[in-house]
Order: structure tokens, then C-alpha cells, then sequence
């Protein structure tokens, strides 16, 4: 597969009913939620970092070809420089191995305190990855990366160490008038979105808007250079947010659609070929 899509989460009551039948146990969300999206982005390792029997137990639930892209521990990338928790990185990642190949990219999203004057402490912690077993990936929210000449810095480290970049995009949510159902969303940094792959490899985070006809633009811009993109052999993981977390599973369902509906190139999402699949998505 070289494409890939889901959401942030799996364990959220509000989608029962939807994405899930009703009844199910939050238990189960997982199982079910593995067999309606190809790829999740596990939020919840940067809180918590789950036993090896529990993440033995997300590899036992989940099929075949469903990968966890999980984000680093925010004890490891929010508490200044990197390179001390080298070792806490490297044993996170030995925490992680029972998932196997259903293990995607790991990602490490830096906050906006982490600086470009930081560049030599973020070299060591990438070098000390070991890039060629487990994927790593980077987001960075210091508006100085998205600058000359630290962008340009930036780009050359990540294509030279094979490192893939997390495409951040929240500019739908800073679309629209003032709805206060965005406000907690809009914490999120209002930074460029470069259209920038430095690996064999990309992560897009897109950010949506609770009303679906404001992502259209920004969906399609999507839509074509992901087009681009797999053509050229890059392998794509693609997440849907959204402020009112109930709409992210349907969000991300529209894209797949708009995916198909221009030609792309991208493998059947499971959730369409369930038994009594819903009607087409319309725009709310």
C-alpha cells in the first residue's frame, strides 16, 4: 500500500452509531475502527506510554497492512533539548516493536519553543534514530523553521538522514468566521504549509474545518499533489482533525472520495466495502 488514511484517535464513544455499530464496547473500538481506516496516529503515546502487553494486544486486534503512526512522548520532545532523552527515545521505540509491520513512521512533533538555534541537538537525536528500521518523522512550530535560511537547513538534514516531514495544515479551521467550536483547534500554530517531501516517505495532518464545503479548497490543492506525490513513489499517511471530533471519520471518508472521484491512484478504504455501507457522503 502506498497510501494510507485515518484519524487521530481510535477510542472516542461519540463515533458508536457511525463508524461504529451501536452497542460496541470501547473495548472493541479498535478492532473496529482498524477495519474502517487504514492507519490511525495514536495520540495517545504523546500522554502516556502504554505497556508491551497492551501494545501486543493493538498488533492481535488490528489486520493485516493497518499501521500505527505514534507520536513520540511529550516527556521526550517537550522538555528542551533532545539529545538527553536519546535513551528514552531509543526504548520507547523497543516498547513499540511487538506491533511489527503494522509499526508505521514515529513521529516527534517539536514544540514553538524548540528553535533553528537548536539545529546541532536536533542532528544528534536524528542520527542517533535508527532511521532504517523504524521511519521517523518531524513537525516542527517554531516559526523561524518555515524561514530562510533555516528552512533550506532543515530540508537539506531531513532528505540527507531520510527523515519524513509532518505536513501540518490548520488553515481550514482559520477559515470562516469565529466560531467559538474552533477556539480550542485554533491553539494549533497558523503556520505555512510547505509542500515539501525529504523521505521515501510523508505525514499530513490536515486540520479541518467542522463545516465540510470550507475544506474543499484546501482538500483539492491536497488532492493533486498527493496525486503527484504517489506517482513519484512517496507512500502517504494522511490524518483528518476536527474541532468537533464526531465529524473527523465522515471528513475523512469525503476525501477518500475526492481521491477516487480525480483519478488518484489510492487503495479501497475498508469502511466502503463493509456490508450496508451508508449513503454517499453529501455536503453539510
Amino acid at each position: 500500500m502506498n497510501f494510507f488514511i485515518g484519524c487521530a484517535v481510535w477510542a472516542y464513544k461519540g463515533w458508536v452509531g457511525e463508524l461504529y455499530p451501536q452497542g460496541t464496547r470501547p473495548a472493541d473500538f479498535l478492532q473496529f475502527y482498524s477495519r474502517r481506516f487504514t492507519t490511525v496516529e495514536g495520540n495517545t503515546t504523546f500522554y502516556a506510554v502504554p505497556n508491551q502487553e497492551t501494545v501486543t494486544r493493538w498488533a492481535t486486534e488490528t489486520p493485516t497492512g493497518f499501521e500505527f503512526c505514534l507520536k513520540l512522548p511529550r516527556d521526550i520532545t517537550h522538555q528542551g533539548l533532545l539529545q538527553p532523552h536519546i535513551p528514552d527515545a531509543l526504548k520507547f521505540i523497543e516498547v513499540m516493536c511487538p506491533l511489527g509491520k503494522r509499526l508505521g513512521p514515529i513521529f516527534a512533533q517539536l514544540p514553538p519553543s524548540y528553535a533553528p538555534t537548536s539545529i546541532e541537538d536536533l542532528t544528534a537525536f536524528v542520527e542517533a534514530w535508527p532511521r532504517t528500521e523504524i521511519p521517523l518523522a518531524l513537525e516542527v512550530r517554531h516559526r523561524d523553521w518555515f524561514k530562510e535560511p533555516y528552512a533550506s537547513q532543515l530540508t537539506m538534514l531531513l532528505e540527507k538522514l531520510g527523515v519524513g516531514r509532518v505536513l501540518l495544515d490548520s488553515r481550514p479551521i482559520y477559515t470562516g468566521d469565529d466560531d467559538p467550536q474552533l477556539q480550542s483547534e485554533r491553539r494549533k500554530p497558523k503556520l505555512p504549509v510547505q509542500f515539501s517531501v525529504t523521505a521515501p516517505f510523508s505525514l499530513i495532518r490536515f486540520i479541518s474545518h467542522p463545516n465540510l464545503t470550507l475544506n474543499q479548497t484546501f482538500m483539492e490543492e491536497w488532492v493533486t499533489q498527493i496525486k503527484q506525490w504517489l506517482q513519484q513513489g512517496t507512500r502517504i499517511y494522511f490524518f483528518v482533525h476536527c474541532p468537533i471530533e464526531e465529524r473527523s471519520p465522515s471528513t475523512a471518508r469525503y476525501f477518500q472520495q475526492l481521491l477516487e472521484q480525480n483519478g488518484v491512484s489510492v487503495p479501497p478504504l475498508p469502511w466502503n466495502n463493509l456490508n450496508n455501507p451508508p449513503d454517499q457522503l453529501s455536503l453539510w
